[in-house]
């Protein structure tokens, strides 16, 4: 089961660490964890390992993900991400590159993934003038200035 800890706290600026353990989801844990402390807008890092990752690829004609299915042991390489308000829930967009046995690396959006054996995030609670909105004409959540 994922643990968390509040590491830091200024001017209403919350940094997290989420530690992610063997079999935990790790979409359906950051949405619980963000919906639960009542995180609109945050910044997200990780590294570790997943023993499955499901991929996504955003095929702009169909404003839709693309899955790509990864059912092997996969280090997490990079994982970039950021929380985002939509209907005032709050969503989590992330990207993530991963490699395998042989070296080489895919990348993606993040679908779902299952960790083995840790995942370790830290979430940066973002300020309000960087928090998020749905752009109509794409479906994404984009930074508006």
């Amino acid at each position: 089961m994922m643990k968390s800890k509040l590491i830091h706290e200024h001017v209403g600026e919350r940094t997290f660490a989420l530690i992610f353990e063997m079999g935990d989801e790790v979409m359906a844990n950051l949405i619980s964890f963000v919906a639960k402390n009542g995180i609109g807008g945050a910044r997200i890092s990780a590294i570790g390992a997943f023993r499955d990752v499901t991929l996504g690829y955003f095929d702009w004609e169909k404003k839709d993900y693309r899955k790509i299915p990864v059912q092997e042991q996969v280090e997490v390489l990079s994982l970039l991400g950021d929380v985002a308000l939509k209907d005032d829930q709050p969503t989590i967009h992330a990207h993530v590159v991963v490699g395998r046995s042989d070296g080489s690396t895919m990348g993606g959006h993040l679908v779902e993934a299952h960790v083995r054996p840790t995942l370790e995030v830290m979430l940066v609670e973002s300020p309000e003038h960087l928090r998020k909105q749905v752009d109509p004409e794409s479906g994404l959540a984009l930074i508006r200035l």
